[in-house]
């Protein structure tokens, strides 16, 4: 990571750190402890030990800023232009499952004074994979040391397609299943993998050619946004208005597939 700045390199140091202990875990999965947050919403020791690592490395590298983590929730900070995005888990189901499709993911949002705000930096790692995707803003996409681009495919009778679904205790399910009836008849394939971290990682890395879902986080999409569009790709909400960094819905491919896949998910 000869390109990364101060900045990146705390963020890489802390999902590092903050992999090794959860790696001992993946390889005991039939022993983690796991509580229920809600009807099929799982949280695991491995989880929240997770965010607690991650809390203390980021917050003791950058003391003012502030911190969203999915079971920790907000944190406010003294410097009230930076927040830390953080998912310790990506893909809980599939780490309690022994599936080695899951990430931590960390965000770095910056607030101007107007109110306004963007994804800065981000950082993606697959530990299991040992695949580090990372971004910073106006420097390009990267996977490990590799600068990483989306695909070029124009045609959807070509794309695969990334989606998430909503399981029990979720909202949407009609909505889902009309999205996937409406895109599944032009597309080369769809698939869904659980971790919507990765989704966006591997549509910046050219695996997949466009991500969808709605009814997402802040802490599933914050690093994501960033590095599709760093990659050369676009990430907007499917529809018109909207916010993608809210999480409320989520569309992200190239430049050139990108109206033709909203204009299907708007028709759903």
């Amino acid at each position: 990571m000869a390109l990364a700045s101060a900045l990146l390199q705390v963020m890489t140091d802390a999902v590092r750190k903050t992999a090794r202990p959860m790696l001992r875990d993946f390889g005991e999965v039939s022993q983690l402890q796991v509580s229920r947050k809600g009807p099929g919403d799982f949280v695991t020791a491995a989880d929240l030990k997770a965010e607690d690592t991650l809390f203390e490395l980021l917050m003791k590298a950058r003391p003012g800023y502030g911190f969203l983590g999915e079971e920790r929730g907000m944190v406010e900070g003294t410097d009230k232009s930076h927040t830390w995005i953080v998912d310790p888990i990506d893909g809980t189901t599939n780490f309690m499952h022994a599936m080695p499709h899951f990430a931590i993911t960390v965000g770095l949002e910056r607030r101007a004074p107007d109110g306004s705000s963007e994804i800065v930096a981000g950082v993606t790692y697959n530990p299991v994979m040992n695949e580090l995707f990372w971004a910073e803003k106006g420097k390009g996409c990267y996977l490990n040391d590799q600068r990483i681009r989306v695909a070029g495919r124009r045609d959807l009778s070509e794309c695969l397609i990334a989606t998430g679904l909503p399981f029990i205790g979720k909202s949407g399910h009609a909505q889902a299943i009309k999205d996937i009836h409406a895109v599944g008849q032009r597309v080369a394939g769809i698939r869904r993998l659980g971790s919507a971290a990765l989704d966006f990682a591997w549509v910046a890395a050219g695996r997949y050619d466009a991500y969808y879902e709605r009814n997402l986080k802040p802490w599933d999409v914050a690093a994501g946004i960033l590095f599709v569009t760093e990659a050369g790709g676009r990430v907007t909400t499917i529809d018109e208005d909207g916010d993608p960094k809210t999480g409320v819905s989520i569309l992200a491919s190239n430049t050139e597939l990108h109206p033709h896949l909203r204009k299907v998910l708007q028709g759903a």
